[in-house]
């Protein structure tokens, strides 16, 4: 089972949940960066207050202008990007008693900046040291690297199929434009993945809006872990109907 998902900086919970239901991560890096979008920044929520929410933006220079790959997005101001992130993410989650696991999720990240100036490169190592902390041992390939024709849904589709992946997991974003005639012909099965939307539980009600190191330093990894792998056999037990 793969998910097809931009590299994220430090993603949202829904995000998350998605890569971990998933035997392998494609990064889907060769396509256009979008300034609105994730890739260079995360909402990070107040640990007692999740309304109040702060952009940790990594200010990011496009060589091509408006056409640049995510690929070939640079960071401005690396040093002071590398500081902005260990202190915003230390004011918002230091008091957390699971401070240490978000510790372990934010070192990787911080050594990144010491060896690349690609956005694409930070946010990759965020999202992934997130998943390790979380006990995920799946496989993390580059979509660059994989031929796939241009189409929108033909291209998720060849590179599911390339992959020797069975199953190819959909957010609520590809839901919408997601044609199943491709991965129909290339032997894929789609599966939709949705994040609980009716609930009381707080990490799932933020799970869109705030980075997930907000649902990591109020659960911590070994609850947050279980949620995740709850929410995975779900979608496996569909899968086998």
């Amino acid at each position: 089972m793969c998910a097809i998902h931009q590299p994220n900086l430090f993603p949202r919970l829904s995000t998350l949940a998605k890569l971990y239901a998933a035997d392998r991560w494609i990064v889907l890096d060769d396509v256009q960066f979008a300034r609105r979008d994730y890739q260079h920044r995360a909402r990070l929520a107040a640990m007692d207050d999740p309304v109040r929410q702060q952009w940790l933006t990594l200010p990011t220079r496009l060589p091509h202008g408006r056409p640049t790959l995510i690929s070939e997005a640079r960071l401005a101001e690396p040093r002071r990007s590398r500081r902005t992130v260990e202190l915003l993410v230390r004011q918002y989650y230091g008091r957390s008693r699971h401070w240490s696991a978000i510790r372990q999720a934010l070192d990787p990240v911080l050594a990144e900046f010491d060896t690349t100036d690609r956005v694409a490169d930070i946010a990759r190592m965020s999202t992934l040291a997130l998943l390790t902390v979380l006990g995920w041992r799946g496989e993390v390939l580059g979509s660059g690297a994989i031929p796939a024709r241009p189409g929108r849904s033909e291209r998720l589709a060849d590179l599911a199929a390339a992959t020797h992946s069975t199953h190819y997991l959909c957010g609520t974003g590809g839901m919408r434009y997601l044609a199943p005639h491709p991965f129909a012909v290339r032997g894929v099965d789609v599966l939709f993945f949705h994040t609980p939307v009716d609930t009381v539980d707080p990490a799932w009600h933020w799970a869109r809006q705030a980075s997930s190191l907000w649902a990591l330093s109020r659960r911590g990894p070994t609850d947050l872990a279980v949620e995740l792998k709850a929410r995975q056999q779900t979608l496996l037990q569909g899968a086998a109907v």
